[in-house]
């Protein structure tokens, strides 16, 4: 396999690991799909690149050759598509060549949802979760802008302390691609910030006084980045969602996202204003939480209506007799 092959694959798991949660057997599952559709692209001299739509389609026409599976082969255009999703957004191509293409007959999957109460729970347990003050101040302040803007991972563990000073309103977020997009905070997320701003520029001082180089990330490390990576925010995720009570399962830097725009939408939040907020460059990207929030009130009708189950609704008063 090419090393720019290599890079592709390699850097769409691990986003994959870090910010999805996505297990060892899907990783692997999405890697040797990856793989074969190289080897296929490799015998037209093309690679991820350079193929183009017309070239994904003849490699599911080719698959369906083969005789594999129905849902063989929705695996692995799900791969395609979301190998190229991810090269869209980190810039590696212009443009999606897998975008429009539909899948052989599979449900669309909806995003897993959180509720505005088990998010409440995460926010108390990301306060209350670290060895020390600092660690509880940066763990608070990494969630509540996690939820207060919808950021993806990416954006927020490398988010430079400058855009953040001077007690913003609103946060400039850069995207995916290099696009900038502002987004508001609310006052919780404002109040984390403050506090950890406090802390940080401390630690710029005790680091001076060692001589040491001060970061200008807001979310330091000593690792190679400069900053928290993807994956440790992952795992702080949860031990949060451990703490907090919620099913780990559900929990993900990506499903705070969802839950962002899940609640605003709920709220009356206009679907415009939240593709903005979120980056989307496509509106059918972000419509896809109308879909969510429609199945979230069937639900809700099914599970609490008093004549869900076929029983009769009863009078919440005495029937009155003759006479009164």
């Amino acid at each position: 396999m090419q090393s720019a092959t290599f890079h592709w694959i390699s850097t769409f798991l691990e986003a994959q690991a870090a910010e999805l949660g996505a297990a060892t057997n899907t990783q692997l599952a999405y890697g040797r799909d990856l793989k074969d559709f190289d080897t296929f692209l490799a015998r037209k001299s093309l690679d991820f690149a350079s193929a183009g739509r017309d070239d994904v389609e003849s490699y599911l026409v080719f698959c369906d050759a083969q005789g594999l599976a129905k849902s063989t082969r929705a695996r692995r255009l799900s791969a395609i598509k979301q190998l190229y999703r991810f090269a869209f957004e980190e810039g590696l191509r212009t443009e999606n060549p897998a975008i429009q293409i539909s899948g052989p007959g599979q449900d669309k999957r909806l995003p897993k949802i959180l509720t505005e109460e088990e998010v409440d729970r995460l926010l108390d347990a990301a306060r209350a979760s670290g060895r020390s003050p600092r660690d509880r101040l940066r763990n608070t302040c990494l969630m509540e802008l996690l939820y207060a803007t919808g950021m993806r991972v990416t954006e927020l563990v490398g988010l430079p302390i400058s855009a953040t000073r001077g007690d913003p309103r609103l946060l400039l977020i850069m995207g995916k691609g290099g696009k900038e997009r502002m987004v508001p905070l609310s006052p919780p997320a404002r109040m984390a910030l403050a506090a950890w701003l406090v802390d940080r520029d401390l630690q710029d001082e005790e680091d001076r006084l060692k001589r040491k180089p001060v970061s200008r990330f807001l979310f330091p490390s000593r690792g190679k980045s400069g900053y928290l990576t993807r994956h440790r925010f992952y795992l702080l995720i949860k031990e949060f969602a451990v703490a907090a009570g919620v099913d780990p399962a559900k929990v993900t830097p990506h499903t705070l996202r969802h839950a962002f725009a899940t609640h605003l939408l709920a709220n009356g939040a206009d679907l415009r204003a939240i593709q903005t907020m979120l980056g989307h460059a496509d509106i059918a990207t972000t419509e896809i939480y109308t879909h969510v929030l429609e199945e979230r009130l069937s639900e809700l009708v099914l599970e609490r209506h008093p004549l869900a189950e076929g029983g009769t609704r009863k009078s919440s008063g005495n029937t009155s007799s003759d006479g009164q």
